[in-house]
C-alpha cells in the first residue's frame, strides 16, 4: 500500500528562482519564481506556487497544468485556438499537455499551480478493461448471491467497508 501519511506545508516564505527559458521570452524581463508543495504517491501529479513579474513570455505545456491565480493578473492568449483571456485572483485555468500560450504580466501574478502526468492511451485502455472485468465478476457475484451484493469494492470485501472486521 502507498504512504497515505497526510503532509501539511506552507506557502508562504521563500521562493525559489527559475528562469524561463530565454527563446520563449517575447518581451521584458519577467523573473519568475516557485516553491514545492506538494507530489503524489506515483510520482505523476505535483503542486507548486508559483510568480512572475512584467513581461511577455510563451509557455509550452508537456504536462496537464490547473492554475489557480491567487492574486495580480495576467493575460493568457491560446496560441493554437487564438482566444485571449484576462486571469485574476480567484480565477482558475487548465492547460492540457500539448497547449501553448502566450503569457503576458502586466506587473505581478501569483498562482498555485497543479501538475499531472496525463495517462498514455495505453494505460487508459488497460483501465477501461479493469473496470469493465469488475464490473462483469461484481455483477455474476450479485447474481450468484443477491443477498449481499458484491464483495468486490475498490479490492476490499464489502464488509470493510462498513466497519466490520474481516477475516
Amino acid at each position: 500500500m502507498a504512504d497515505a501519511t497526510i503532509l501539511v506545508g506552507s506557502a508562504g516564505g521563500e521562493l525559489t528562482p527559475i528562469p524561463i527559458r530565454p527563446e520563449w521570452i517575447l518581451a521584458g524581463n519577467p523573473v519568475a519564481r516557485n516553491k514545492f508543495l506538494s507530489k503524489s504517491n506515483d510520482g505523476t501529479a505535483s503542486c507548486y506556487v508559483w510568480d512572475c513579474t512584467a513581461g511577455r513570455f510563451n509557455w509550452h505545456y508537456d504536462i496537464d497544468e490547473t492554475v489557480y491565480i491567487l492574486e495580480g493578473s495576467v493575460t493568457v492568449k491560446d496560441l493554437h485556438q487564438g482566444a485571449t483571456h484576462i486571469l485574476k485572483g480567484g480565477d482558475t485555468v487548465f492547460f492540457p499537455a500539448g497547449s501553448s500560450a502566450e503569457w503576458t504580466v502586466g506587473q505581478y501574478v501569483r498562482k498555485v499551480a497543479f501538475l499531472r502526468v496525463p495517462l498514455t492511451r495505453k494505460v487508459l485502455f488497460l483501465k477501461k478493461i479493469s473496470s469493465a472485468l469488475k464490473q462483469l465478476i461484481g455483477r455474476r457475484h450479485d447474481e450468484e448471491s443477491p443477498e449481499m451484493g458484491s464483495s468486490l469494492a475498490f479490492g476490499r470485501p464489502r464488509d470493510a467497508l462498513r466497519g466490520s472486521p474481516v477475516a
